[in-house]
């Protein structure tokens, strides 16, 4: 596909590096010449420096021709913009970035009447992220599949946890749960573990499981967790503000620290039962005063990667039972992993998922399509859910006959409201939906996954 970018930001970057990588042909559009280049050169896709929102600039960019537009700048007026001048000169699909909770809240009047194909909101996506792990707090990370119906869940393996020094095929014996381990990270290794891989203390380990499934395997491995009471949030940006909405009627207690004053009567006046606290997150007796050493989680969701990092180790050494830190940068991957912090959300990625699952199943016009896509390890390992069409050539077919690549798992299979965990003698059905992990791959179609 021939797709145009508007905006060289983290959010950018990140969907011209996948979206090249998955072979299609990309352009990036800012008004700043040192972004485009670094982008253009780092990612060796064509850069364009101009303001998106001309006719001028998009024609050089080559609107015409181009399949898909996506505008992710910083300002979703711009965005807006950028999209309908975009609408007028080509018959490409558009996708806007809008993160004021105002757009949102009118997202199918935008669709609408903006002949919009997706409007994305990054932060209300990393809201829902973080809601899923604050109501399962034992793991690390939380997608849900096949309409909920299914989750891949991750979590770390502690120091006394059932599975330590067991195989992979002896763990799946003593516990008789139906879940399907498919993938575990050590260290900055990745694996889709064999029946014959031995776990070890720390590594995160990711399942795909019926809801109900995933909480029983929990119990049976002697998993410490403990369901959230309360919670402390450092910021009250737009994130804090999804989460709470979201988090209504949760049952969970929330404090909120804010520096600004303006933000804390907002969320004073919107939210009547989070209780709002005009300060500073990085001042530690104002977090020890407010209870960090016995809340059940902490949040760390400020502007600075940097900060919230910090109050997010001082939270966990002060007590914190669960921490939530929201990363923005691309190069801190390799850090954060040798950090003792929980939950770490990205919204660049979280939106660069979701678009990337939109590219995917609108390119493809063979037999499955693209429903959900996870990263669970990034640039390294993801998920991807296919719904079967007519005509695809694994259809009937026990999954023992079929010759599929190497590093490629069937995770689960979803026939009307039954969820098989797969063995080797289930078949694939038109209509069913079907979760692949793969690792050094990207899937557009079932069939990728098949050798050739």
């Amino acid at each position: 596909m021939k797709i145009i970018i508007v905006g060289c930001s983290e959010v950018g970057q990140t969907l011209a590096a996948k979206l090249n990588d998955d072979g299609n042909e990309v352009t990036v559009i800012d008004v700043q010449a040192e972004k485009v280049r670094a982008v253009s050169s780092r990612y060796d896709v064509m850069g364009v420096v101009g303001n998106g929102a001309t006719q001028a600039t998009l024609q050089e960019a080559g609107i015409e021709n181009a399949d898909l537009f996506i505008a992710v700048t910083d300002s979703d007026e711009l965005n807006l913009l950028c999209c309908m001048i975009a609408k007028k000169e080509s018959d490409c699909h558009v996708i806007a970035r809008v993160v004021n909770p105002a757009y949102s809240e009118e997202t199918a009047y935008l669709k609408e009447r903006l002949g919009l194909a997706m409007v994305i909101n990054p932060d209300f996506a990393t809201a829902e992220e973080i809601a899923r792990v604050l109501l399962f707090p034992s793991a690390l990370k939380i997608e849900p599949f096949a309409k909920g119906r299914v989750e891949l869940v991750s979590f770390r393996l502690q120091k006394d946890n059932l599975l330590v020094g067991l195989s992979v095929k002896e763990a799946m014996s003593k516990l008789k749960s139906k879940v399907l381990i498919c993938t575990v990270e050590r260290g900055e290794e990745a694996y889709i573990p064999s029946g014959d891989f031995v776990f070890a203390e720390k590594d995160v380990v990711s399942i795909v499981a019926p809801k109900r499934e995933a909480k029983e395997f929990f119990t049976k491995i002697r998993y410490k967790g403990h369901s959230i009471k309360d919670a402390i949030v450092a910021g009250g940006g737009a994130i804090t503000h999804y989460l709470f909405e979201i988090m209504e009627r949760s049952g969970i207690a929330f404090k909120v620290i804010e520096k600004d004053e303006a933000l804390c009567e907002e969320l004073a006046t919107r939210f009547d039962k989070v209780t709002v606290i005009n300060g500073h997150a990085g001042d530690k007796n104002l977090l020890v005063e407010e209870g960090v050493s016995e809340t059940g989680a902490f949040v760390a969701l400020v502007k600075g990667d940097e900060e919230n990092i910090l109050f997010s180790m001082f939270a966990k050494e002060a007590g914190a039972e669960k921490t939530v830190t929201k990363i923005s940068r691309i190069d801190y991957d390799s850090v954060l992993s040798k950090l003792d912090l929980d939950t770490v959300v990205c919204p660049k990625n979280i939106t660069s998922d979701i678009i990337l699952r939109y590219v995917r199943a609108t390119g493809n016009a063979m037999g499955s399509n693209v429903e959900t896509l996870y990263n669970i390890i990034p640039d390294k390992v993801e998920a991807v859910e296919f719904i079967v069409r007519e005509g695809s050539p694994i259809v009937g077919k026990p999954l023992a006959e079929l010759a599929f690549q190497r590093n490629v798992l069937v995770a689960s299979i979803l026939r009307g409201k039954t969820v098989i965990v797969p063995r080797g003698q289930d078949t694939i059905e038109v209509g069913d939906s079907v979760v692949l992990v793969s690792m050094g791959r990207s899937l557009s179609d079932i069939t990728d996954a098949l050798k050739e």
